[in-house]
C-alpha cells in the first residue's frame, strides 16, 4: 500500500490548510493523522475509525476535522484557526483490515505567527 499526502504548505496564523492522503489500494479499519516537530515524538493529531468514530488530540479540538472518502480510499484534514505551535510535518497512517499498517511519506505544515 501507497500513501500520498499532499496539501502542507505554509500559512499565517489563524489560515487554513487542507491535508489529503490517498492509498493506492487496500480497506482501512482505521485512518489516522500525526504530527512530528524538530526535537519532539510523533503524536496523534486525528483518527477516524471504520464505523466513523474520531478522536481528537485535545489541543486540536474544535479546530480540525478529519474525515474519509472509503470509495476513493482517502483521508483529510480540515485545519482552521492554526496556530504556530501546529508546525509540524504530518503524516498519514492507515491499518488495515488484516491489521497491516503503513506511514505516508509525511507533508510540512508551517504556520507563522
Amino acid at each position: 500500500v501507497q500513501l500520498q499526502a499532499s496539501g502542507g504548505g505554509l500559512v499565517q496564523a489563524g489560515g487554513s490548510l487542507r491535508l489529503s492522503c490517498a492509498a493506492s489500494r487496500g480497506i482501512f479499519m482505521l485512518m489516522s493523522w500525526y504530527r512530528q516537530a524538530p526535537g519532539k515524538p510523533r503524536e496523534l493529531v486525528a483518527s477516524i475509525e471504520s464505523s466513523g468514530s474520531t478522536n481528537y488530540a485535545d489541543s486540536v479540538k474544535g479546530r480540525f476535522t478529519i474525515s474519509r472518502d472509503i470509495a476513493k480510499k482517502t483521508v483529510s484534514l480540515e485545519m482552521n484557526s492554526l496556530k504556530p505551535e501546529d508546525s509540524a510535518t504530518y503524516y498519514c497512517f492507515v491499518r488495515a483490515l488484516g491489521y497491516e499498517e503503513y506511514w505516508g511519506q509525511g507533508t510540512q505544515v508551517t504556520v507563522s505567527s
